[in-house]
């Protein structure tokens, strides 16, 4: 049933997505929904895996959540599962988030009774090792209205190498809250055992293989023959054993800190000399985003995403991906020119606050669902879909 039906109730929004573990995607869903007017919304969460700690967040903020229970991608039980809450809500809006939640969506979505029409699927990603998957995109993008990247970069790797028309793409770029990590008090260093004369360089994210810690760590040690520095690693994941092997074999245990997962990111942030990035692919990065709106200066790979934010010598600086060599010469010219740091900074928290804020963000979001839901024009649809 369209929301055109009765234009005063609020819109019918789920969001289904792979997970709920802390990460970029889920963060950037429960930003959202935890942005949009809960006056013009009424927002379900379902998860095709269990609850995960960003569902906890979600409940906190009265945002009803439901899992699936999936134990793998071929767990039948959980897509019998998701087609029942879709039966049962019966969405003005799906939103599904992640590839594994966008092919059931497409699939399930119309048994369930939700038209192709109002299912939106989302990418955060330039995907490069799993090549089956833009395959299978390709296959059923037309089982959804159109698909969503999160940066130009995204956008044009669907059409290229997924070959998705381009009447099927909007980019609608993600965002962070500035006011919250302008808010956040500077965290203080000797908590961590970190001396105030060293150089301190700080990464968050998701310990992951597609992070390049090979070559960050490689740049780190390069760099430590020079210069007192320490490194924080702020996050977790399934690529910390291989994380702790290569500070071992590299030396650096005394001067890397894995923190793990911290609910203080802004705090750690605004404590730190540099922020260094050295992934081999990105979406839009959320953590290279924060940091810029921390005003922190970035050392970033040229890849894919990045390159979509950082302007090479004004709000941060790119080296060749894999090469080590450069990623420590680009690191040692920020950590060696104070004035070179703060133009950097600077810059980049101007150019988050004047094209990434969180509540024009959101507008946008709430916009484009209404246009769907029915109850106004497309033409949300149309700006953004011309954005890249």
């Amino acid at each position: 049933m369209a929301a055109s039906g009765n234009a005063d109730r609020p819109i019918r929004l789920t969001y289904v997505i792979t997970d709920l573990a802390l990460g970029g995607v889920p963060l950037h869903l429960y930003r959202l929904a935890t942005h949009l007017p809960r006056d013009r919304f009424r927002i379900n969460v379902v998860s095709l895996a269990d609850a995960g700690p960003v569902g906890e967040m979600l409940v906190s903020a009265g945002i009803a959540v439901s899992s699936c229970g999936a134990q793998s991608s071929r767990d039948v039980k959980a897509l019998v599962r998701l087609r029942r809450v879709l039966e049962s809500t019966q969405p003005d809006v799906l939103h599904a988030m992640l590839f594994h939640a966008n092919i059931a969506c497409r699939l399930l979505g119309p048994l369930a009774g939700v038209s192709t029409n109002r299912i939106v699927c989302e990418i955060q990603t330039v995907e490069i090792e799993r090549r089956w998957h833009l395959v299978l995109d390709n296959l059923t993008c037309r089982l959804c209205r159109f698909e969503v990247g999160n940066s130009p970069s995204v956008v044009a790797h669907l059409h290229r190498r997924a070959h998705l028309p381009v009447s099927r793409l909007v980019c609608q770029w993600g965002a962070v809250d500035l006011s919250n990590i302008l808010a956040a008090e500077r965290a203080d260093r000797a908590t961590l055992g970190v001396s105030p004369d060293d150089s301190l360089v700080i990464w968050t994210g998701r310990l992951d293989p597609v992070k390049g810690f090979e070559e960050m760590l490689s740049a780190f040690a390069r760099l430590r023959r020079t210069r007192e520095a320490t490194l924080l690693l702020v996050g977790e994941g399934p690529y910390r054993p291989t994380v702790e092997r290569l500070i071992a074999e590299q030396g650096l245990g005394p001067c890397v800190k894995l923190l793990g997962r911290r609910t203080d990111v802004p705090s750690l942030l605004k404590m730190a000399d540099a922020f260094l990035f050295c992934s081999r692919t990105e979406g839009l990065p959320n953590s290279l985003l924060e940091a810029m709106a921390a005003g922190l200066p970035v050392v970033a790979t040229d890849v894919p995403g990045c390159r979509d934010v950082i302007i090479e010598g004004k709000t941060g600086l790119l080296a060749r991906a894999g090469s080590a060599i450069e990623i420590e010469r680009r690191l040692a010219q920020v950590l060696g020119n104070r004035r070179l740091a703060a133009n950097l900074g600077r810059q980049a928290q101007a150019w988050v606050r004047d094209h990434l804020d969180v509540r024009e963000w959101a507008e946008r979001w709430a916009a484009m669902y209404r246009g769907i839901a029915g109850s106004e024009s497309n033409t949300a649809i149309r700006d953004s879909r011309a954005g890249w």
